[in-house]
């Protein structure tokens, strides 16, 4: 039986730079899920790459079809916007194990639909003034930066993230991501650990 990764962590805390990292270790054998957005594009994504990218009424049609797994709905500056994991056949514990990024209320809807032995948790620690950095790096770069919903979701996620909501979905490992090269190597370990 396979298992299900889930890399969580607040945001610009390295989740996309890490799972690309692990996505890519043949030694691994992970395969990755795509979750599906209906917000827009940032300048270096690609669809189907980092999510899918589908407007509301196709996310009403998965709903409809009874294809979604889980669904966050986030009333941003720019209107809301959701994320969610579709069945759409991505995922088959029979045939290997998977790696994703999730939020924790995410990974606490996939521990109740494929079991809690099967989701592993592997959550993401940078301190704030550190992520603060990240994210404004981030910002900038993208054509129209938007620094309302940036700091928006920056103190969103320490609600999100709180140690309170971390202990209640049984969350009590981290890995701190203030040097990269260390804290790929700790998740690595920690996957493989799982996976013998």
């Amino acid at each position: 039986m396979g298992k299900i990764f889930c890399l969580m962590g607040k945001s610009s805390s390295g989740k996309d730079t890490i799972f690309k990292e692990l996505i890519t270790d043949r030694s691994l054998q992970v395969n990755p899920v795509v979750l599906y957005t209906t917000r827009p594009k940032r300048i270096n994504e690609t669809d189907g790459t980092e999510y899918n990218f589908i407007t509301e009424n196709q996310l009403k049609k998965y709903a409809e079809l009874g294809k979604v797994i889980e669904a966050r709905h986030y009333n941003t500056v720019n209107g809301i916007w959701s994320y969610c994991t579709i069945d759409d056949g991505q995922i088959d514990l029979s045939r290997g194990n998977y790696l994703m990024i999730v939020t924790l209320e995410a990974y606490d809807s996939l521990k109740q639909y494929f079991g809690i032995e099967t989701v592993i948790p592997l959550y993401i620690y940078v301190e704030d003034g550190l992520r603060l950095e990240r994210a404004l790096k981030r910002e900038r770069q993208q054509t129209n930066p938007n620094y309302d919903e940036l700091c928006r979701r920056f103190l969103a996620d320490n609600e999100d993230f709180s140690e309170d909501r971390l202990r209640t979905s049984g969350i009590y490992d981290t890995y701190n991501n203030e040097n990269l090269y260390n804290c790929i190597k700790q998740i690595r370990e920690a996957i493989q650990k799982e996976i013998v």
